[in-house]
C-alpha cells in the first residue's frame, strides 16, 4: 500500500511539472528593437543640410576604416516638424560635471563596432505611433586611417571625440595611453601609429552634421545630432512579437577631411597639414526582422 502512494505521488509530482513547463512555454514573446550600427564608405556624402556634398576647394579627405563608434543619444520622430527632445527619446548616455560644465562621461560610454549591435531595449517600453525619423547625437569615433611620413606611407589609429562635450580621463590607443583628465569640445581627436602619438584639436563649428530637417526641425550648434529617415515608416501597434532591428547606417565618405600643404591627396602631419573635419556624413537607418 505505501509502495502505491508513493508510486501516485511521484506521478503527481510528473504531472505537475509538465504543466508548469508547458504553462512557461505559453508565455507570450517578449520582444526587443536592436540598434546595430554600419559604416559605409560608398554612401553618399552630405553636408550640414543633408544636401550632397564635396571636399571643399584647397582640402583633401579619404575615408577612414571605422573600428568603433559611441552615440550619446537617440530619439525616434514621428514627423519632419518634431522638435528636437519631444519625440521619444530611447537612449541616453552618461554624462558628468567632473570637469567642469556638463559633457559626455567617455569612461562610461557604449560602444559598437560594424555590424554590431549598439542598443537592444524592449519594444513595451516605447511609445506605440509611427516614426518616419531618428536622430543620433555621435560621440567618439575609432578607426584606421593612411598618412604620409617620411615619404612612407602608413596606417594608424584615429580617435575623434565629435560630442558637444566629452570630459575624458584617458583613453587607449594600440597600447598607447592618452591622459586628459578634463572636458574636450567637439573636434579633440588623437592619433597613434607605430608607437608614435599626436593630438589636436579642429576648429570650432567645423565638424560636420548632416540634419536634412534644419529648416523645420533644426540642432544646437556643436551637437553634433545627425538625422535620418526611414525608408518605410517605423510603426510600432504594441502588439508585435518578434525583434525590430534597426541597423543606423552611417556614411563614411571621405568623412576625415584635412587641409593641403602638398596638393597630393595623402595627410602629411609634418608637412602641416591640419585635420578639418571628422564627422560623418549622412545617416540612412534601416528596418528589418
Amino acid at each position: 500500500m505505501k509502495v502505491f502512494k508513493l508510486l501516485w505521488l511521484f506521478i503527481v509530482i510528473i504531472l505537475m511539472a509538465c504543466g508548469e513547463d508547458q504553462d512557461d512555454t505559453s508565455q507570450p514573446n517578449s520582444p526587443n528593437l536592436i540598434i546595430k550600427l554600419k559604416f559605409d564608405p560608398t554612401q553618399e556624402r552630405l553636408g550640414n543640410l543633408g544636401q550632397p556634398a564635396s571636399v571643399s576647394s584647397g582640402n583633401a579627405a579619404q575615408s577612414p576604416t571605422i573600428q568603433q563608434m559611441s552615440a550619446n543619444y537617440i530619439e525616434l520622430a514621428p514627423t519632419s516638424t518634431t522638435a528636437l527632445g519631444t519625440g521619444e527619446i530611447i537612449f541616453n548616455g552618461d554624462e558628468t560635471t567632473a570637469g567642469g560644465d556638463v559633457a559626455i562621461n567617455f569612461q562610461n560610454a557604449v560602444f559598437a563596432g560594424n555590424n554590431n549591435t549598439f542598443l537592444t531595449i524592449p519594444l513595451s517600453e516605447i511609445a506605440t505611433g509611427n516614426y518616419e525619423w531618428v536622430r543620433v547625437s555621435l560621440a567618439y569615433q575609432e578607426g584606421d586611417i593612411d598618412i604620409l611620413v617620411n615619404g612612407q606611407d602608413i596606417t594608424g589609429t584615429l580617435a575623434s571625440f565629435v560630442g558637444y562635450n566629452s570630459y575624458i580621463t584617458s583613453f587607449n590607443l594600440n597600447g598607447s595611453t592618452f591622459n586628459v583628465n578634463e572636458n574636450k569640445a567637439q573636434g579633440f581627436w588623437a592619433f597613434e601609429a607605430l608607437g608614435f602619438t599626436t593630438q589636436g584639436q579642429a576648429p570650432v563649428g567645423a565638424t560636420t552634421v548632416p540634419n536634412p530637417l534644419s529648416n523645420t526641425s533644426p540642432v544646437p550648434s556643436g551637437s553634433c545630432i545627425v538625422t535620418g529617415e526611414f525608408e518605410n515608416t517605423l510603426s510600432l501597434t504594441g502588439n508585435e512579437t518578434q525583434d525590430i532591428i534597426i541597423t543606423l547606417s552611417f556614411s563614411t565618405n571621405h568623412s576625415f577631411e584635412w587641409t593641403e600643404v602638398h596638393m597630393d591627396g595623402k595627410y602629411e602631419p609634418e608637412a602641416g597639414e591640419q585635420v578639418i573635419d571628422m564627422g560623418l556624413r549622412g545617416l540612412i537607418p534601416v528596418i528589418s526582422n
